[in-house]
């Protein structure tokens, strides 16, 4: 394969660690602090968390180097990279349609993930100016009613937090991103582990780390195997070009293979440590873990209600959860404003206007599908937010990973592999080949089977 010509305009991080920092940052969001926990609640603690970090290591990884591998070698956005990459092993340039595909997701994971985030702007609010203290299960549960039933007030928090994603991208990488990573990403943990620790100390944390690393083998079965392996795609970020657009940004010389294993590490940390921060204050006011997407807004303001600091504690848990939204946020929309700059010209301020305006509107029928809209289902059975949430974490994901995964195992040449992770060990890389050329597919093969399972089960 002949050498890739070098998108000359690329931007680049200006370190490894900010390149870390800001993956880590694209892969950390909701679905490691407010899809985590629920999703090991409804799929039986222990079991779920075991498997979740298996597919992690065995699937997630192999595909965030593959995704990571094509953006290094082409230095441009997902749809030209593909494109170029293609045409230069002898394939069809069709494959830029897998970066199209991404892109489709990438727009409505920001839509549905602004929605999301400004319930947690808005709880953050109210933790900070009236509290939760005193309130009962049937106050909380009121409160989290009436703001749904609001499609106005719910609108102003969408619009405000994409307003807030949009005032960081207008800067650019280095300006803006850079800044931001350096910033929210070390408050972010330092957040969840002050949480952690207030936890051990002052709520059920033996009964929360039972549950969480308890593995009962009776509670393994095919329907939670497949759930940890989509939550491994939704949680690393896969399957969309976000870290395609990453890989093409990091800095000459920079390990891949180390930076993915560390990006990996700290993205299941937050997920972990999530758990351990919400979990003890579940099991201590006998609430049920597993309570679903209610779980965020419901059962842990209940908790906090009925604890020593408990105002103090819902602000900085809803602080925590607003920091992981923004980060991941702001690199969602990053790789849409890359293609709309790369590929058509457009100057940032009209890619980012554009990129946010359209994810703002698509977010309104997140929003109204928890009112106005509750009574619509589509295909029989989903309101709006859920067939988006579900249509990318169930198909989008992964069959953008399986995309890429046999792409960079299939299509590319392993010599052109080979040498754009020069640094990698020989036994490491010939270990990376076997599971991405066979094992990846397959097991991404089966989550996509998933969603078709489920809906003819049902």
């Amino acid at each position: 394969m002949s050498p890739v010509q070098v998108n000359q305009t690329a931007s680049r991080w200006s370190s490894r660690w900010l390149f870390i920092l800001a993956t880590t940052g694209a892969a950390v969001g909701l679905g490691n602090i407010w899809r985590f926990p629920y999703m090991v609640g409804e799929h039986g603690g222990g079991a779920f968390m075991v498997l979740y970090c298996v597919c992690v290591v065995l699937v997630g990884l192999p595909v965030m180097l593959a995704e990571m591998l094509i953006g290094r070698l082409a230095r441009q956005n997902p749809i030209d990279a593909l494109q170029t990459l293609a045409v230069q092993s002898g394939a069809s340039p069709n494959w830029r349609y897998l970066g199209v595909w991404g892109a489709l997701g990438l727009l409505l994971v920001l839509s549905f993930y602004s929605v999301v985030a400004g319930w947690s702007l808005a709880y953050l609010w109210r933790a900070g100016v009236a509290g939760f203290a005193g309130l009962g299960a049937g106050q909380v549960a009121a409160l989290w009613t009436d703001f749904v039933a609001d499609p106005g007030v719910m609108l102003f928090w969408h619009t405000l937090f994409i307003s807030l994603v949009g005032a960081v991208a207008m800067a650019g990488v280095q300006d803006g991103l850079e800044r931001a990573t350096r910033f929210l990403m070390p408050a972010l943990y330092l957040v969840l582990f002050a949480l952690v620790g207030y936890a051990a100390w002052r709520a059920d944390f033996a009964r929360a780390w039972h549950f969480l690393f308890d593995f009962r083998w009776q509670l393994v079965t095919p329907r939670v195997v497949l759930s940890a392996m989509g939550h491994a795609f939704f949680t690393l970020a896969l399957g969309a070009g976000a870290l395609l657009t990453y890989g093409a940004y990091a800095p000459k010389g920079v390990n891949l293979m180390s930076s993915i294993v560390m990006v990996a590490f700290l993205d299941v940390l937050v997920a972990l440590l999530s758990g351990l921060a919400i979990f003890p204050w579940v099991f201590q006011q006998g609430l049920q873990p597993d309570s679903g997407p209610g779980l965020m807004f419901q059962v842990l303001p209940t908790a906090f209600a009925q604890v020593p600091w408990g105002d103090s504690l819902a602000l900085g848990f809803f602080c925590l959860l607003w920091f992981a939204a923004w980060t991941s946020a702001i690199n969602i929309a990053e790789p849409l404003i890359v293609i709309l700059m790369e590929r058509y010209g457009w100057m940032r301020y009209s890619a980012v206007l554009a990129v946010l305006v359209l994810a703002w509107f698509l977010g309104i029928g997140s929003i109204l599908s928890w009112n106005h809209w509750q009574d619509i289902r589509l295909l029989g059975q989903w309101t709006v937010f859920d067939f988006i949430t579900s249509f990318v974490t169930d198909w989008i994901l992964p069959l953008g990973g399986l995309g890429f995964a046999w792409f960079a195992g299939h299509v590319l040449s392993k010599n052109a592999a080979r040498s754009a992770l020069a640094q990698v060990p020989d036994n490491i890389f010939a270990l990376w080949w076997v599971l991405l050329r066979y094992l990846a597919p397959l097991a991404i093969a089966l989550v996509f089977v998933t969603p078709i399972w489920q809906f003819f089960a049902a």
